[in-house]
């Protein structure tokens, strides 16, 4: 009953056009600007964090600290713990994903 409607539903997707449209959209091209978008959203902040990391901990929590207004504070505070996490190796899998998507579409479309 449950795959039944799961082949439905995978049926309806790919036979929709406005849906295929919007896939069309968001995939990242396999040009120098499709590539360069990815691994400047997706990688440098990840190499920047790996390189800097104790550094920008250390800025975050000063200004956490000393920062007169309660909602900057609170944003310090977030960037400190986002920064003391490390790498995200998420953001990481997601630019590889798309860059093997970006690639996988261009071989395609040249067949």
């Amino acid at each position: 009953m449950m795959t039944e409607k799961i082949k439905n539903i995978q049926h309806r997707l790919e036979n929709d056009p406005k849906f295929q449209e919007a896939v069309g959209k968001i995939r990242p091209q396999w040009s120098l600007w499709g590539i360069a978008g990815v691994i400047l959203f997706f990688f440098v902040p990840e190499i920047i964090t790996a390189i800097w990391q104790e550094p920008l901990v250390h800025w975050a929590h000063l200004h956490s600290i000393t920062e007169p207004l309660a909602p900057m504070r609170k944003l310090y505070a977030m960037l400190e713990e986002m920064f003391a996490d490390g790498v995200s190796w998420v953001n990481i899998g997601l630019g590889v994903l798309l860059l093997w998507w970006a690639a996988r579409s261009r071989q395609h479309s040249d067949l």
